[in-house]
């Protein structure tokens, strides 16, 4: 993937009050977590026979597709205790920790906006990022409902706003936090790059956090706009837009493997139903892996229909990415 050469130019959208309704606390919420949140990551589970793995990952960066939630979310509690404003720039991930920020490209037309992670999704196979709907209309796909985008971490900007959620989570969270971790689930036989497919709300809270400093608060971030919720840094929903010429090839990718029997494996499966593989060579973390592919394909309803065919032949964590 073509790394982008800088920003162009940056819009500041003004009069978004006239757009968004202040959200309010739904009468009745009571989860016994605080309303601006608490620091979560989650342990592994299991959906519809994929596994997800919940982590503390701040070099992410994926491509996808992205889609939006709103109206029948709004004003409920999201996976780590916050209350969903579908007018606020946040989103749902399957397996980033919450909170955390990213930001999110329109891969069609260049569009970028910074969102806060605080809620676990999206719910359907081959979604990367559930936007809130403030969000999609920023980025330009609340009509068609999705969208071919990359998802990138912020990752200093995102511990500040873990280190602040740690001062709000409680201690016994905090202590399964560093607890033991969860017992391992188990993969499939082939090793494949990432976790993909749809979601719930996992249970309980794992990961690599330590016990909040007692002392002052945690500032926001210093390098985003933005402003403090109820404790809670929102993004302010300023645009940029970046130069992505060229990304608009849409794959559905098995794995990316490290050794020739996985992918003879990968591409014995593909075979099986009727599926040609096409083999290409990138390089992650030092070192030299080759992607499963199946594609290009023309459109989104396809690339949809596609993975569930994989999937449901066992290659379970197969997802559709953008080149």
């Amino acid at each position: 993937m073509r790394r982008w050469r800088g920003v162009s130019r940056v819009v500041v959208l003004i009069g978004v009050a006239a757009l968004a309704a202040c959200a309010q606390k739904p009468a009745g919420t009571n989860t016994g977590l605080p309303t601006s949140g608490i620091y979560k990551v989650g342990k592994p589970y299991q959906i519809n026979g994929v596994w997800y793995y919940p982590k503390e990952d701040y070099g992410y960066d994926e491509t996808g597709i992205a889609s939006w939630y709103g109206p029948g979310f709004h004003e409920k509690t999201t996976a780590n205790g916050e209350i969903y404003d579908q007018n606020e720039l946040t989103a749902a991930h399957r397996t980033l920790p919450m909170p955390s920020l990213v930001r999110v490209t329109n891969l069609d037309n260049g569009r970028a906006v910074v969102v806060r992670i605080n809620d676990r999704g999206p719910y359907a196979n081959g979604r990367v990022i559930d936007m809130s709907r403030r969000g999609a209309q920023l980025l330009g796909f609340d009509g068609p409902g999705t969208a071919k985008v990359r998802v990138q971490i912020l990752a200093e900007e995102s511990r500040a706003i873990a280190a602040a959620a740690r001062q709000g989570t409680p201690a016994p969270l905090l202590a399964e936090l560093d607890g033991p971790p969860p017992k391992a689930a188990p993969r499939g036989r082939i090793e494949v790059s990432g976790p993909a497919g749809p979601v719930t709300m996992p249970g309980g809270s794992t990961g690599t956090a330590r016990p909040p400093t007692v002392g002052a608060p945690v500032p926001p971030p210093a390098t985003l706009a933005g402003s403090m919720s109820e404790g809670r840094f929102v993004p302010a929903p300023v645009v940029a837009q970046l130069p992505v010429q060229g990304h608009d090839a849409i794959y559905v990718q098995v794995g990316a493997y490290g050794s020739e029997e996985n992918v003879a494996k990968a591409r014995a499966r593909l075979s099986a139903i009727g599926q040609r593989a096409s083999i290409s060579r990138t390089r992650s973390a030092g070192m030299t892996l080759q992607r499963v592919r199946v594609g290009p394909l023309d459109s989104v309803d396809r690339a949809d229909a596609l993975l569930n065919q994989i999937i449901q032949a066992g290659l379970t964590e197969a997802k559709i990415v953008v080149d």
